[in-house]
C-alpha cells in the first residue's frame, strides 16, 4: 500500500506541500494540465530549486497576472470542483480538504457552512494549492496519509479580519485533536490551507509508520526563520503488511421519523466527513413503528466530529458508540490495460482484484455498456490465478 508521512517540524502550508510533491514526482506539466480543468486564469505556476539552513528543496509559487482577488463562498468553490472534469480521486480529495475548511470557518464565524466566505483562502493561489495537492497525492498513488503532530506558532498575522493571533482562529480550530510539537519560534508556521490538508486527509498524528521508504520530497516556504529550516519533508513509501488489526468506533442511534431522503443525505454527510463505513438496519420500534438504525465506523479521533454531525443531520437526541477490533486486507490502487482501455484496479493483499466502481462507471458511460458488462470484462482480464 502507498502512504505518505508528512513531517511537519517546521509547519505547514499548501505551497510546501504542492513543492514537496515536485519533488516525490509529480511533473509540473501534469499539475498545469490538470489545473487547466478549473474555470479561472491570469496566473502563472513556478518550480524553483530553494536552500533552507543548507538544506535544498524546492519552492512552488503561484504567480498572479492581478493581485486583487476576489473572494469567493464556499458553496460556489465546491460547486466549481464538482463541475471540474478533474480525475474522481483528486476531485475528492480536494473537496474534503475544502469542507473541512468551510467547517472550522463555519464555526469560529458563526454561520451557516453555504454561506462562508473565504478571504485570503478563495484567492486563486489558495486554491490552486489544495486542488494542486489533491492532484498530486491522486498522481503518486497515495492511498492513506500520516502526519506528526503540528507546531503552534507564536506572534500575529495579518488578514483581511485585521490583525490575529497565530495561529489564526480558524486554523487553531483545524489543529484540534492534533497533538502540539515543541516551540519552533515566533511567526506564522501552520497556514489556514496547510492545516485544512492534514486535519481532513491523515489517518492518525504521531511517529510515522512501518513503511519502506522509496522518496522524500522537501518543499520550501517563502518565509526564512532563524530557529531551523522552514521545510515541509513528506515521506513517500510501502506498507507491505497483507492484513491489519486495529480498534475503530461503532457510532449507533436509531430513528423512527426520518425519510429516505434525510437518511441518504446523512450517509453523504458522514462519509465525507471521513466516516470509514456507514449503514442502515431496519427495525420494529415501540407504539409498532419501523424505524432505522443508523451505524456508523470510524476512527477514534473522528468520534466528537462525527457524533456532533449525527445530532445535527439527524432527529436523534442521543447515540451510544463503542470500541470494536477489525482486520482489514491491505489494499492498493494500480492501473491495468483492459479492451476497454487503462483503468484502476484495487490489489487486495490475499491476491486479489477487484474493480473500481468509478473507474468502471466511467467505462460504462463512455462507451455505451452495461455497467456489469463493464465489471465483468475487467474482472476476466485482470483476474490473477
Amino acid at each position: 500500500m502507498k502512504v505518505i508521512y508528512f513531517d511537519c517540524f517546521a509547519g505547514i502550508a499548501g505551497d510546501m506541500t504542492v513543492a514537496a510533491l515536485l519533488e516525490l514526482g509529480l511533473p509540473l506539466a501534469v499539475l498545469r494540465e490538470e489545473l487547466a480543468k478549473l474555470p479561472f486564469t491570469g496566473y502563472t505556476l513556478e518550480s524553483v530549486p530553494a536552500e533552507r539552513h543548507g538544506v535544498s528543496g524546492t519552492g512552488f509559487r503561484v504567480r498572479l497576472a492581478e493581485e486583487d482577488q476576489p473572494h469567493r463562498h464556499y458553496s460556489a468553490i465546491a460547486r466549481m470542483i464538482e463541475e471540474a472534469p478533474l480525475k474522481p480521486g483528486a476531485k475528492a480529495l480536494a473537496q474534503k480538504i475544502f469542507r473541512r475548511l468551510a467547517e472550522a470557518e463555519s464555526q469560529v464565524h458563526g454561520v451557516p457552512l453555504e454561506r462562508v466566505h473565504f478571504h485570503e483562502v478563495g484567492a486563486v493561489d489558495s486554491i490552486v494549492d489544495i486542488v494542486g495537492t489533491a492532484i498530486g497525492l491522486d498522481y503518486l498513488g497515495v492511498e492513506k496519509v500520516y502526519s506528526s503532530g503540528l507546531p503552534f506558532g507564536r506572534g500575529f498575522v495579518w488578514t483581511a479580519h485585521g490583525r490575529l493571533p497565530v495561529p489564526a482562529p480558524a486554523t487553531a480550530l483545524l489543529m484540534k485533536g492534533i497533538p502540539l510539537t515543541a516551540d519552533v519560534g515566533e511567526g506564522e508556521r501552520v497556514t489556514p490551507t496547510g492545516a485544512a490538508i492534514v486535519a481532513a486527509l491523515a489517518e492518525s498524528f504521531g511517529p510515522p509508520p512501518a513503511m519502506t521508504v522509496e522518496r522524500l520530497g522537501y518543499g520550501a516556504g517563502e518565509k526564512e526563520f532563524a530557529e531551523l529550516p522552514n521545510l515541509l519533508r513528506l515521506v513517500l513509501g510501502d506498507l507491505e503488511e497483507t492484513t491489519r488489526a486495529g480498534e475503530v468506533l461503532v457510532l449507533e442511534t436509531q430513528v423512527d421519523d426520518m425519510t429516505p431522503e434525510l437518511l441518504g443525505f446523512l450517509m453523504e454527510r458522514l462519509l465525507e466527513a471521513g466516516a470509514l463505513d456507514v449503514s442502515f438496519t431496519a427495525l420494529q420500534m415501540k407504539k409498532n413503528r419501523p424505524g432505522t438504525l443508523v451505524s456508523v465506523l470510524a476512527n477514534p479521533g473522528d468520534l466528537e466530529r462525527l457524533s456532533g454531525l449525527i445530532l445535527a443531520e439527524s432527529s436523534a437526541i442521543g447515540l451510544r458508540y463503542y470500541p470494536v477490533q477489525r482486520i482489514t486486507l491491505e489494499r492498493r490502487v494500480e492501473e491495468r490495460e483492459t479492451s476497454l482501455g487503462k483503468l484502476k484496479v484495487k490489489l487486495l493483499g490475499n491476491g486479489r482484484i477487484t474493480p473500481e466502481f468509478e473507474e468502471c462507471r466511467r467505462i460504462a458511460l463512455e462507451k455505451g455498456l452495461p455497467l456489469i458488462e463493464v465489471y465483468r470484462t475487467v474482472e476476466r482480464e485482470t483476474w490473477q490465478g
